[in-house]
């Protein structure tokens, strides 16, 4: 079997001359689209940050944008060689769609927790009451937000299902309202009465000034005489004062001789003469 070299180096260079440069292209492509799509990624990412992204949204965004634009620079280079890529992109986008089906609903926690990261409807540490969840909120995550109770449990709600109805946010304006109620009787001097709830107040620096509390005969009842007692706080000190000042109202009624009714009823009897 005869060979012949020089027509096999011939038969080379002709490949070399048709398709080096066409590796040598897709090969440039491939690098220099990889370098510009970190820079495009890392300029991103920056400008996130100037703009005081929250950092679970800048690496999460970053990377994705990273993956997508690589995957544009991949089929450029390999429509480069020859390949073609239509139905490349159609097998990529028929994959993109069957996952975002399968996907759906942590889509929509996704898109939720993107709407949180942006327009912070609460943050960390703000105690909030929302999607069936309350309590302190611990971490806000792309796909869900995880609060912490009073008693210590840890509750991990949906982004959508957080973002899916109200959001009662105790935190935000840094300020509450207590509202209690104090209850005397009838006989009693309703005068006296606003006088020591009154005393309570100005002997209890933690209660705000501004906006003014509240002291006020706010309904009579069928047992007793209830008066609003509404104090302005710092949410900080909201629970604390709570329980303190119903505890301070039920001793200074004692000192001061203010009875707290009990639930009563008046019976009345008839004796009926028999024939």
């Amino acid at each position: 079997m005869n060979i012949n070299l020089d027509a096999i180096l011939t038969r080379v260079a002709e490949l070399v001359s048709v398709y080096g440069l066409k590796v040598l292209a897709a090969l440039a492509i491939f690098v220099v689209g990889r370098l510009l799509a970190r820079l495009v990624a890392t300029g991103l990412e920056k400008a996130m940050v100037r703009s005081k992204v929250e950092a679970s949204l800048i690496g999460f965004t970053r990377n994705f944008a990273y993956a997508l634009l690589l995957t544009f620079v991949i089929i450029a280079a390999l429509g480069q060689l020859g390949i073609q890529t239509t139905s490349f992109v159609a097998v990529v986008g028929a994959a993109g769609l069957a996952i975002g089906l399968a996907l759906q609903g942590s889509l929509s926690n996704f898109a939720a927790g993107v709407l949180i990261l942006i327009f912070k409807p609460y943050k960390i540490g703000d105690y909030v009451c929302a999607g069936g969840g309350e309590g302190v909120v611990k971490d806000i995550g792309i796909f869900t937000t995880t609060v912490v109770t009073l008693d210590n449990r840890t509750q991990i709600i949906p982004n959508a299902a957080a973002t899916g109805g109200m959001i009662e946010n105790y935190s935000k304006e840094g300020t509450r309202r207590l509202d209690l109620v104090a209850g005397v009787s009838y006989g009693d001097d309703i005068l006296k009465v606003k006088g020591i709830l009154k005393e309570i107040l100005d002997h209890e620096p933690r209660i705000l000034a501004e906006p003014k509390p509240t002291i006020g005969l706010m309904e009579m009842a069928d047992s007793s005489l209830n008066f609003a007692f509404r104090p302005w706080v710092k949410v900080e000190d909201y629970w604390d004062l709570y329980f303190e000042l119903q505890e301070r109202i039920k001793i200074r009624f004692d000192e001061e001789g203010v009875t707290i009714p009990f639930p009563q009823r008046d019976v009345h009897l008839f004796q009926s003469k028999s024939g």
